[in-house]
């Protein structure tokens, strides 16, 4: 049974309009230098995993008002039995919220069909010609542009994300992104947090301004029906 390696009891942010709780899952296949969960992707073994029957014990004690949980990571698709946990949070009708950086379209399509995710939030890091370079790993880009039509055809509510760095994701990554996306329902602009990353100069990185973000969501606004900035 996949691991359980955190939990966020009060979670509004992850899965808007909700009452929900985060569920953090180790590992992942990508090696963001940017990403902020350095120890869940590197380091595993040195968090404390929640045994399952203390989730569950978790989910029932909360039936009364709970409405969803957010299933991320590292990355939730890396691990084949994900699709069990998902069964024991619908089980309790409880919606599902699910983020995925959309290296596995096969796995996505297959828990969407069989109805176990209710929103899909993906994380599209860069154009696709630049994806290797901004994950530092190997990448096949078919399999993110598969992902990317799953989603904009699945029925299911979702958006599209992507963390904005400097020096690493600038005004003409973001025009080619949002053309890539385009017709897409919600596209969303995350800040870059310098804290705990997986490449540790990027902890001396001084973030994007406010202003700088709003610049970005103009050149985005054309191709989506809404764009949002988070966390500034």
């Amino acid at each position: 049974m996949v691991e359980i390696k955190g939990l966020e009891k009060f979670a509004p942010k992850d899965f808007p309009g909700f009452i929900t709780s985060t569920v953090f899952l180790a590992e992942c296949n990508f090696r963001c230098p940017f990403c902020h969960n350095a120890d869940l992707v590197l380091r595993p073994n040195t968090l404390p995993t929640f045994p399952m029957d203390y989730f569950i014990g978790y989910l029932d004690s909360r039936k009364n008002w709970l409405e969803g949980i957010c299933v991320t990571g590292g990355e939730p698709l890396v691990h084949e039995d994900l699709e069990l946990l998902l069964y024991i949070i619908k089980e309790r009708n409880l919606l599902v919220k699910l983020d995925t950086n959309g290296s596995f379209p096969l796995r996505l399509e297959d828990l969407i069909q069989k109805k176990l995710v209710d929103h899909v939030a993906m994380d599209v890091k860069a154009p696709l010609e630049r994806y290797q370079e901004v994950t530092r790993s190997k990448v096949n880009s078919e399999d993110i542009r598969e992902s990317i039509d799953i989603i904009k055809n699945s029925g299911l509510e979702y958006m599209f994300r992507t963390t904005v760095v400097p020096g690493l994701v600038g005004n003409k990554d973001i025009e080619k992104i949002s053309k890539m996306l385009n017709g897409a329902k919600v596209f969303q602009l995350q800040q870059f947090l310098p804290k705990n990353t997986i490449d540790a100069d990027y902890q001396q990185k001084k973030p994007y301004s406010r202003e700088e973000l709003q610049a970005f969501a103009k050149i985005a606004e054309p191709f989506f029906l809404e764009v949002k900035i988070e966390g500034v």
